[in-house]
């Protein structure tokens, strides 16, 4: 028996402004539909659940519960929607890889915040980054764009300036990084970033300057989520089968109310007969698009 060993799954308390959500259509199961994904707006989508033990008057999020707001503009058509809620991505370019002046045995990444995006350059705020995973997208053309299974995560982040410094190894670089609060340069540092005791000369790959990196947290794991938009549910189901019915034997009209009584549907019966015998052929049940309100449950109920 293991002593000291801690495990703890917590459900995620994510805004809405760490996520992206992507939507895709089918129509049936055997048509796939267009392959593009439509990127829909988070803040208008997914909406946090108010903890109910929060007794103060300032929003708490209760953890791991979200609703789901399906507009009819997007979701509007009977078929298959495959909604895909995954952490936000952040698409950036490394300006350097470099060390810490103060501590040579340091090695980082270091990106410009002036070039990210307004509403995600909060995360650059020293060890607002602790915990994203860094992908690295390939410089060569031919195989994938994204290298797969390569990843690096951050153990911190801290604004930082490049400083010249005089060495007397010429193949080391002369530009190193010290931090400085007031810089738009972030330096991190990832894990793994350190060479291995069986070949210490030989360090991780963490990038390489001017290379494109995907940036995403790791507040939690994509979720996957099928919405079938059907014409009838089961409760239209249980209304045909199970809930009140009249029918009119003076006109022939037929209606089926719903489960307080109020009218569902309406149907012409009628009976078409072979022109010149007047045998009968066939018995038709037609819908009503007008409906008859003297048809009302209370009011034929009660004749």
């Amino acid at each position: 028996m293991a002593n000291g060993v801690f495990g703890n799954v917590r459900p995620a308390d994510v805004s809405p402004s760490d996520v992206e959500i992507f939507l895709h259509y089918s129509p049936s199961r055997d048509v796939i539909g267009d392959t593009n994904l439509t990127k829909l707006s988070p803040t208008e989508v997914l909406l946090p659940i108010e903890n109910p033990n929060n007794t103060s008057d300032v929003s708490e999020i209760f953890g791991g519960l979200y609703t789901l707001k399906l507009p009819s503009t997007l979701f509007g058509q009977k078929g298959f929607y495959t909604i895909v809620i995954k952490p936000l991505e952040i698409r950036t370019r490394i300006v350097d890889c470099g060390v810490l002046s103060s501590q040579p045995n340091t090695k980082g990444l270091v990106f410009d915040t002036s070039s990210i995006p307004s509403e995600v350059r909060s995360r650059f705020e020293n060890n607002g980054l602790i915990g994203y995973r860094i992908e690295y997208i390939s410089t060569d053309n031919n195989i994938n764009r994204k290298t797969p299974n390569l990843f690096r995560i951050v153990t911190s982040n801290n604004k930082a300036e490049p400083v010249n410094q005089n060495l007397t190894n010429t193949n080391q670089k002369a530009i190193r990084y010290r931090f400085n609060d007031n810089s738009t340069l972030s330096f991190l540092t990832l894990t793994p970033s350190s060479s291995s005791n069986v070949k210490a000369n030989i360090f991780p790959f963490i990038g390489e300057p001017n290379q494109e990196v995907i940036i995403t947290n790791t507040f939690f794991n994509p979720v996957t989520v099928e919405v079938e938009m059907v014409e009838y549910d089961t409760e239209s189901i249980a209304i045909g089968l199970f809930g009140n019915h009249s029918k009119s034997l003076e006109d022939g009209m037929y209606t089926i109310y719903n489960f307080t009584n109020e009218i569902y549907a309406q149907y012409n019966l009628f009976e078409i007969k072979e022109s010149t015998t007047g045998v009968p052929l066939f018995e038709i049940r037609e819908r009503r698009n007008n409906i008859d309100f003297g048809k009302a449950f209370d009011i034929v109920s009660t004749v």
